[in-house]
């Protein structure tokens, strides 16, 4: 574990203990939300030890805040945690061999674990970002999730502070540097149009799957024959 901390630089460290804080924001309004709705203290923590998937997660405490069968809801997050079988091909040499590390690291995976680890160039800072940021969040989020279940038995509207704008804004953030590249310029705008366009009619989860053809279109754009012909 050492040389996984050893691996990464102070950039690197950065942009995931960013990542880190917005979770952690985003687990506050999580417990907030859902003990605020009435269900048990304790319930909002298992959860996040257990499942630990926050889209999966919310959409269970709104499916069922709102009156629908639990079971539909948990229906409804196995659907929105679906994108995770392809995730786990790609990241597969970061996670590690044995069953142990396979099993906590399937655990641990998350859409951010998976971008940081596939935007290394080599195996071990692959495996360092993968492991740093996943067992970061998995901290942050839980912390976040208890801070706010308790403050849910006392703020009785949580939507004034606006906590769910934290992550996206931290992600934005970290995006727009590689903006400046124009080569990154197509599959970032193209990623961001198709998500844009497919959350009003799909899970929360899917639309982040969804826009990984701007990658596709990224892919395309580099094509040799093409680099040849300029």
């Amino acid at each position: 574990m050492r040389s996984i901390w050893r691996t990464l630089d102070r950039g690197l460290a950065r942009d995931i203990g960013l990542v880190c804080l917005a979770d952690c924001l985003v687990g506050v309004s999580y417990g907030a939300i859902a003990v605020s709705s009435g269900f048990p203290l304790w319930l909002p923590m298992l959860m996040s030890l257990l499942v630990f998937a926050g889209a999966s997660q919310f959409m269970f405490i709104g499916i069922v805040a709102a009156g629908g069968n639990p079971f539909a809801a948990v229906l409804a997050g196995l659907l929105a945690n679906a994108r995770h079988l392809p995730f786990g091909f790609a990241v597969g040499d970061a996670v590690g061999r044995r069953r142990v590390t396979r099993a906590l690291g399937s655990h641990l995976m998350s859409d951010e674990t998976v971008a940081f680890a596939m935007a290394q160039d080599d195996a071990p800072r692959r495996r360092a970002a993968y492991w740093a940021c996943g067992l970061g969040i998995f901290v942050f989020w839980n912390t976040g999730v208890l801070v706010g279940a308790y403050a849910g038995t006392a703020i009785s509207d949580t939507d004034a502070f606006g906590l769910d704008a934290a992550f996206p804004a931290v992600l934005l953030a970290l995006v727009l540097p590689s903006l400046r590249d124009k080569a990154a310029r197509l599959p970032v705008l193209i990623g961001v149009l198709v998500a844009l366009v497919a959350t009003p009619f799909l899970p929360a989860g899917l639309p982040v799957l969804l826009a990984l053809a701007g990658v596709l279109a990224g892919v395309a754009a580099k094509d040799p024959e093409l680099e040849e012909a300029r």
